[in-house]
């Protein structure tokens, strides 16, 4: 493999879990499992899960991510909810807030810039 060409995987790859800070905290207990892959010149790229639970969320950076297993809630700052499933892909531009409510565990790959 060169150092021109990365997989997404897990395999291989460390995994670090946290949780939201208690302040975030909406409802639950989640766990977020991460599979940092990539991170270089302000760009981060891995896969992340989570178990069920809510939270608030506050972009200051660009994410897309492509949901791989479960189901998850955006609510944006409006009250609109954005229903996330297996298939969809997103984009969150700096400045977005709501809250992220995993309702069945949840795994993404993401990349973000800075």
């Amino acid at each position: 493999m060169t150092d021109t060409f990365l997989r997404m995987t897990r395999n291989g790859t460390t995994a670090s879990e946290s949780r939201p800070a208690p302040e975030k905290l909406v409802s639950g207990n989640p766990i977020h499992t991460s599979w940092d892959i990539e991170d270089r010149d302000g760009l981060y790229a891995g896969l992340w899960q989570s178990t069920p639970g809510a939270w608030r969320v506050s972009y200051d950076e660009w994410e897309y991510c492509h949901i791989l297993a479960g189901h998850s809630v955006l609510t944006d700052a409006e009250g609109t909810r954005h229903e996330l499933r297996a298939g969809d892909s997103i984009i969150l531009r700096p400045g977005f807030t709501g809250v992220w409510e995993v309702v069945q565990a949840t795994l993404k790959n993401y990349v973000i810039k800075e």
